[in-house]
């Protein structure tokens, strides 16, 4: 079920809804800019910039102290996971974050941001909505940085790529002025070491980019069929593009493909930009005025309106297409880009999870340390809502469960389709709560709700405005695949056994609950479940996990007795802790763990105490007590001490051919090529003896687990 919790925490963002009918921009509860863009296997994700935080943000005013996430599954529905990095939360030296660049590599996610106009510095973190934590110690480049700004005129705007082969790299730059001179403004660097708790710098990779035309700022790398792309706002504010099949260059001038935003309103200004591949389309991120220009604008932190339509800027996206080798120059639309695949309602989603939005507020809640929290509060007096596109409820939706803090009675929402005031498939009144960080479940009947909606509203309903905070939401019935809970393999357990941890009941939302409904691991496992199925231990583990979060599994007591308790965990922080209960009791002890290692590589057996079992069936519960702990497998009553290799990864290497090799410790032994051979016979071939080994494409996109038969 949707997790139940009352965690107190500092109110960081508001933003509200205006009566925007376009899918574009994304958003239109913030004023987003500077957007850069990532494609997983699963996931698009858009890291922007906020231009919230001044309501009198004039044209050459830019306050920006903020960077937030949004993603989609479907292109159509976006997840805003809230206000991920400020200036004053973790990292303490950052000033104005102007146009920020993201990664996501091996489930670690790096954000890569200007301090100003004065330098760059990277953030990682294993869970998309933090906490992000410096793993350089001080800026990459910049005074007191891993290097300096080497005369570029506008140190700033920088953004990350990530080759084929596996190397990393950033770009930076900009300005017409400066000893560098014009059009000669960025500057290329190598990463020697990228990973979630250490980055170096290659200083000595430095390659000044040459070929780019009246360059001016936001340099940006992609590239396609062997050829790289370096695109830039130029100096008419159009972003152009120049190629080379050498990713230092030299580049050679092609075009303009994105004009500038004036087209869309006759508002213009600078231009931003991001292009990601994803489910084989490709997409372009860019920020417009479209917002700003619109009858009814959104309120800021304060609840002013801005005075000016400066650098009020919003997010939009659309298709990216081509022409052989070259962009065709990004259209413009209203409807952004068509939905790629049915939103699954039967999973947990954060409550700002839309297509589109009416009279809605919300709010980033921030614990240092933890993972942030979105939450959205309703103008519930006015009309109200968000909407979800393309809904395939299957068989049929029975009940909306909400988790939600509501300050006031009377609070209510409202399901309906096809429409604000379409057929009304329930309700669900919510109870009144102790406070704004009191969250509550609710269930409540829904009906009506068969296959596919082309749209589903959540309709908040209220006598005041912004008395409700709602953090998530989803649905149960008989659309989901498993509507009851059962254990994973058919059969619940018998005991004594060590249960390895990411065998959870199968039942969805009844057999488990997740801060995220995204699964960030890289196990490439039961990714329709929002548990973090991480690489790890003898196999597989679970991971990125948040106090609160807990599993659920079924077990068979064959006789009365005292069962000890033994896990397989991991930490690399303080901190972190775990607990069992059995049938809703509490059983054993709390495990308070010790820092085993700084990356969670190093498992150790520690013990949870003794159980005492009634013979018959039970279902045990592991609760995430504290932050940031692996665990791997747990054990009641005394078992034998080897563990069979995790089952049921993807053994599909698709038209990548070069993998890195790792083995079940997490450790990489090699490389392999698997061009025109069956992994097996390319790792027999390649020297490597007979066993288990983990697969990694070099970009981190493709994960599988195979057997060398030598």
């Amino acid at each position: 079920m949707i997790l139940k919790h009352a965690a107190m925490a500092a109110v960081l963002g508001f933003g509200l809804a205006a009566p925007v009918l376009a899918d574009n921009p994304i958003s239109s509860y913030h004023y987003l800019a500077d957007p850069a863009a990532f494609g997983t296997d699963s996931t698009f994700y858009i890291l922007t910039d906020t231009d919230d935080e001044s309501p009198n943000t004039g044209e050459n005013d830019y306050t920006i102290r903020s960077l937030y996430i949004l993603s989609s599954k479907d292109m159509k529905n976006w997840t805003d996971h809230g206000m991920v990095l400020s200036h004053d939360r973790e990292v303490s030296y950052i000033k104005n974050i102007w146009a920020p660049g993201i990664a996501v590599v091996d489930g670690v996610f790096y954000l890569i941001y200007p301090n100003g106009a004065s330098g760059v510095g990277i953030v990682s973190s294993k869970d998309v909505a933090g906490p992000y934590h410096d793993p350089v110690g001080k800026l990459l480049v910049g005074n007191g940085g891993v290097t300096g700004c080497d005369g570029i005129s506008w140190c700033f705007d920088p953004a990350i790529f990530i080759d084929e082969d596996g190397k990393s790299y950033m770009t930076f730059g900009g300005g017409s002025g400066g000893s560098r001179g014009y059009g000669n403004n960025f500057d290329l660097f190598e990463f020697s070491k990228l990973s979630y708790d250490k980055v170096d710098l290659n200083v000595s990779s430095k390659t000044a980019l040459q070929g780019a035309n009246r360059s001016f700022e936001a340099s940006y790398l992609h590239k396609r069929n062997g050829t790289y792309y370096l695109s830039y706002n130029d100096q008419s504010q159009n972003i152009s593009y120049a190629t080379s099949k050498n990713i230092k260059g030299p580049y050679s001038y092609v075009g303009t493909v994105i004009e500038n935003p004036s087209k869309i309103n006759g508002k213009g200004g600078n231009n931003h930009h991001g292009f990601a591949k994803f489910k084989d389309k490709w997409y372009a991120v860019y920020h417009d005025r479209r917002l700003v220009m619109a009858s009814e604008k959104p309120k800021l932190t304060n609840g002013q309106l801005p005075t000016t339509t400066g650098n009020h800027r919003s997010v939009s996206i659309d298709e990216l297409t081509w022409n052989g080798d070259k962009m065709n120059v990004v259209k413009f639309t209203e409807s952004g880009p068509a939905q790629i695949e049915d939103f699954d309602p039967y999973q947990t989603y954060k409550a700002l999870t839309s297509s589109k939005q009416r009279n809605v507020r919300s709010r980033t809640d921030y614990t240092r340390g933890q993972a942030v929290k979105h939450v959205l509060t309703p103008l519930a007096s006015k009309e109200s809502w968000i909407r979800v596109s393309g809904v395939n409820f299957g068989k049929g939706a029975e009940k909306f469960v909400v988790n939600a803090a509501s300050v006031d009675a009377g609070n209510k929402i409202e399901i309906h389709s096809g429409s604000v005031t379409g057929k009304l498939a329930g309700t669900c009144e919510l109870p009144k709560t102790s406070g704004w960080n009191a969250y509550e479940e609710t269930e409540c009947d829904v009906s009506d709700l068969t296959g596919v909606v082309d749209q589903l509203f959540l309709v908040f309903k209220g006598s005041k405005d912004s008395t409700m905070g709602i953090l998530e939401w989803g649905f149960l019935g008989s659309g989901m695949a498993t509507v009851t809970q059962v254990p994973y393999d058919s059969v619940a357990v018998k005991l004594p056994a060590k249960i390895e941890a990411e065998k959870f009941d199968l039942g969805g939302r009844r057999a488990y609950s997740d801060d995220d409904a995204a699964n960030q691991g890289d196990a490439e496992f039961r990714t329709e479940d929002g548990v973090d199925i991480v690489l790890g231990g003898t196999g597989m583990a679970i991971g990125y996990t948040n106090a609160g979060e807990w599993m659920e599994y079924t077990v068979e007591v064959p006789e009365d007795g005292d069962y000890p308790i033994v896990a397989y965990a991991s930490s690399g922080a303080e901190n972190s802790s775990f607990c069992f209960s059995v049938d809703g009791k509490a059983v054993g002890d709390t495990v308070k763990m010790k820092k085993t290692g700084d990356d969670w590589s190093v498992y150790e057996e520690v013990s949870a105490g003794t159980a005492k079992l009634t013979k018959g069936t039970h279902e045990i519960r592991l609760t995430i007590t504290g932050n940031n702990v692996n665990i791997d497998w747990f054990s009641f009553g005394k078992v034998d001490d080897k563990v069979a290799i995790a089952q049921g990864l993807k053994f599909n290497a698709t038209t990548v051919t070069s993998y890195r090799v790792f083995n079940l410790a997490g450790k990489q032994v090699g490389t392999v090529n698997l061009r025109g051979k069956t992994p097996a016979v390319a790792l027999a071939e390649a020297g490597f003896t007979q066993g288990a080994y983990i697969l990694k494409s070099f970009d981190g996109r493709k994960k599988f687990m195979v057997s060398s038969a030598r």
